[in-house]
Order: C-alpha cells, then structure tokens, then sequence
C-alpha cells in the first residue's frame, strides 16, 4: 500500500470513529444552551477544560511515548510486552501520586463536585491511555469502535441525566465519566491487554526513556492547554461565567475545524513516525502539506460563509453575542493546522523539546495580548489573542522546521488564502442576507476550484471501491 493510500485509509477508520466524540458537543449544543443557563454551562466548559490539563501532567505525557514506543516494535512480541508493562506501572503510579495528593488538597479546597470531577479524571486517564495503546499497536478499527462507544454513550447519557433527570451540570460531567469509562473498557477486554501486562519485566531503561521522550511533551501541552483555555480563566476571572458561557458557544464551532484536524492528525502523526527516513521525505511531506492546507483553509472559510444561515438554527437567542467572535477563532484553527502538520514532524523525529519550546513562545504571546486587551474589548481580546498566538507559533515552526526538512507550498496559496478570507470576514459582518448568499456562492466555486484534483482523486477512489465491492 502506498503511503498516501495507507494514510487515507487510517484517517478514514480514524474520522468515522472520532466523529463521534469530537463533534459529538457541537451535535449536543441546542441541548446545552437549552437546559443549561450560561453560568451553569461556562462553569461545565471550565471544569472540563481544567480536566483536558490535569490529565496529561499525571502521567507526564506517558500516552504519547507509548504510542511512539508501540509504532516501533509492533513486529516483536517480546518488546511489545515490555512497552506495554512498563506503561502500565508508570500509569498505576503516577495516579496513586495524583489521588492521594487530590485528597489531601480537598480536604482544605472545597468545590462542588470534587470528588465526582476526580473519578473523571481517572477514567479519563485510562481512557486517553488505552486509546494510544491502540493506535500504536495499529489496532486503528477498535480505537474508531471505542470512540463511536464513547460518542454514542455520551448523547444517550446527556439525554437521560439532562433532559429527563433534570440534573444540569452534575448530569454533563457524569455523563463524561460514564461515556468515556465504557470507551475504555471496550479497549481493554477487545485487545485483551491483561496478557501483555507482566510486572515482571519493569525495565529501568525503557522506564528512563520513555520519560526522556514524553516529558518535554508536558510543558507542551500546558502550553496548547493555555493558548486553548487560559482564555476561560482570564474570562471568568475578570468578565463572569455568563460571559465564559458565551465564548464556549463561540468555540464550539472552531472546534469543528480542530476536531477534524485532530482526527487527520493522528493519522498523520503514525504516517510522519514511519516514513520520516523515506528516501522521497520531502516530496511526501510537501504533497500532503499542501493538499491539507488547501483543504482545511477551505473548509475555515466555508465555516465563515454558511454561519449566518446555521448560527441562528443552533444557538439560543441568549446565547447570540456568540456569533461575532466565530470568525476569529476560525482563523485561528486554520493557523493550527499548519502547526499540527510541523508538530508531527517534530514528534516523528523524536524532537520533542523543540515542539515544547514553540508551544511556550505561543502560550506566553497568548496571555500577554489576552490580559492587555480583555478590559478594553471583553470577550474580543480572548479570541484575537488565540489567533495571534497560533500564527506567531506556525510561522515560528515553518522557518524552525527548514533545518531538518524541505517543505514547499504551491506558488500563490498564501495570496489566494488571505483574499478568500478578507472577503468572507467582512461579508460575515454586515449581517445582510443577500451578501451572506453571495459570500457562500463565492466560497463554494472558490472551494471546489482549490481542491478539484483531491476532490476527483477521492471520487474515483470511491467509485472504484463501489465496483470492486459489487463484483464481489
């Protein structure tokens, strides 16, 4: 299989099964904005955001360097068994620290629901660590079928302690644990991990270089988890959790973009780790960094033109001063594409201090212009200082990147790019239908004209699959 071919294929195992987590909380929304008033909804978007931080500095990044260790020794049983062990007695570890520390914080801090929110960062762990433990095993079909689980668990889980049970934020964050606790489960008894688990072979040296790979990850990811939520802290800190409320809304649909770029890229990431020595890298690399731009810029701007038509169908009318900062943040996604296409990079090539060092360059732009602006244009100053921050790290990483590798975009993308998106942002804001209808017409041709040869190139796929699949 070709690596193009072996790439689309993961990412479409990938997509149908992360469809269902990822985008499972924009499906959800007219549910949230209908049951949840903004303060109950902005103090549930804070909990969970602070959840998506604690969980990687517990085990220290460890789910990142299982998963790159697995890539490596999926042919030999014996290292496989050795990886897996070690894991596990890292990740048992690093949680009996965590709880125990929890407790004795808890008992001098209280909060609602801190022991329910405890539990679900525990889940939470395992679920997050079982899931890279598929990936890197290459068991790709059952971390799609682990993820439909979750998503699926979510929204029956949602409905019956929201709707029916009336139970508000402490339903949400228990429908989290639930859903992603039946995630983990399934993972564990289909890839029947308990026969890979042997404490007898705990290896100091592996043990030490796991660590050597995955620490420099974590002041990454506070980094990312920053220049993502730091917006919420100041916001809340400074504006209220109604206003939180409000910006959570604005995000949901960005997070469309991210979330479609987090089911390429952990694809991509799997593609970038085996084929980073390939003889024809560069060539590779370049083909698939243009044919992803072109489509995710597309895809921002489409986001653009078809919100007036979609905002006002999914969003309570309390939650309306949402819709001016979507734009914003879009642009930001966008940027963050780029970025994930070079994080890859970085990852494959076992750099991972490097990836560390941008995301802090990000995050530190990201509170400097957030704290300098937010009392001048409220809720304005958290989405441009995301935006700024995202294009301050991508065009850091495409000049820092040129040392290791050549990557070359099409002549003229970056002018058609900023045009496009010139025209669709100051449309977006007139609020006149009849722009709004030109503004999706203009987007669309420009769109099909950008990706065309992808667009035929999958057709032709798809087509030649569907004959295959009847002559059989």
């Amino acid at each position: 299989m070709s690596k193009k071919k072996e790439l689309a294929k993961n990412t479409i195992i990938i997509f149908m099964g992360k469809v269902c987590t990822q985008l499972i909380s924009f499906l959800l929304l007219p549910l949230y904005t209908s049951y949840l008033v903004t303060e109950e909804y902005g103090f549930v978007d804070l909990i969970t955001t602070y959840v998506t931080l604690i969980v990687p500095i517990i085990t220290l990044e460890l789910e990142m360097s299982v998963f790159r260790y697995l890539v490596d020794c999926r042919k030999d049983k014996e290292e496989t068994k050795k990886v897996f062990s070690n894991n596990f007695i890292i990740l048992l570890f690093s949680l009996l620290i965590f709880v125990i520390g929890y407790l004795i914080v808890t008992c001098f801090w209280k909060f609602d629901y801190r022991f329910l929110i405890l539990i679900d960062i525990v889940i939470c762990t395992f679920s997050g660590n079982f899931l890279q433990i598929a990936r890197g095993v290459g068991r790709t079909l059952d971390y799609a079928i682990s993820c439909i689980i979750t998503g699926a668990s979510t929204i029956l889980f949602n409905i019956l302690l929201i709707v029916v049970f009336k139970l508000g934020a402490f339903g949400m964050i228990t429908s989290i644990a639930l859903a992603n606790g039946l995630g983990a489960i399934y993972l564990f008894v289909r890839l029947k991990m308990w026969r890979y688990i042997d404490f007898k072979k705990k290896d100091k040296k592996l043990i030490k270089e796991m660590y050597h790979y995955s620490i420099p990850l974590v002041p990454n990811g506070i980094s990312w988890w920053i220049v993502n939520v730091s917006d919420r802290t100041i916001i809340t800190a400074i504006l209220g959790t109604a206003a939180n409320g409000i910006y959570a809304v604005s995000n949901k649909f960005p997070t469309i973009l991210s979330s479609l770029l987090g089911i390429f890229n952990l694809s991509w990431s799997e593609s970038a780790a085996l084929h980073i020595d390939s003889p024809d890298r560069d060539e590779f690399f370049s083909d698939i960094s243009n044919t992803v731009t072109k489509l995710f810029t597309c895809l921002g701007v489409g986001m653009i033109a078809c919100m007036p038509f979609v905002f006002p169908l999914l969003v309570n009318h309390s939650y309306d001063d949402a819709y001016y900062y979507i734009p914003i943040l879009v642009l930001g996604a966008v940027f963050n594409v780029i970025i994930c296409l070079y994080s890859a990079v970085y990852i494959a090539k076992k750099m991972t201090k490097q990836v560390a060092t941008t995301s802090i360059i990000g995050a530190v732009i990201n509170i400097v212009v957030n704290l300098g602006l937010v009392k001048f244009i409220g809720l304005y100053a958290a989405a441009i200082s995301t935006a700024v921050s995202y294009f301050v790290m991508m065009v850091y990483r495409h000049f820092d990147l040129k040392k290791y590798m050549m990557i070359t975009y099409e002549k003229g993308l970056l002018i058609k790019t900023i045009c496009i998106f010139i025209f669709a942002i100051v449309i977006y804001y007139q609020r006149n239908l009849y722009l709004d209808i030109l503004s999706l017409v203009v987007v669309v041709i420009y769109s099909y004209w950008m990706n065309r040869e992808f667009l035929k190139t999958s057709m032709n796929a798809v087509f030649h699959r569907l004959k295959s699949f009847k002559k059989s």
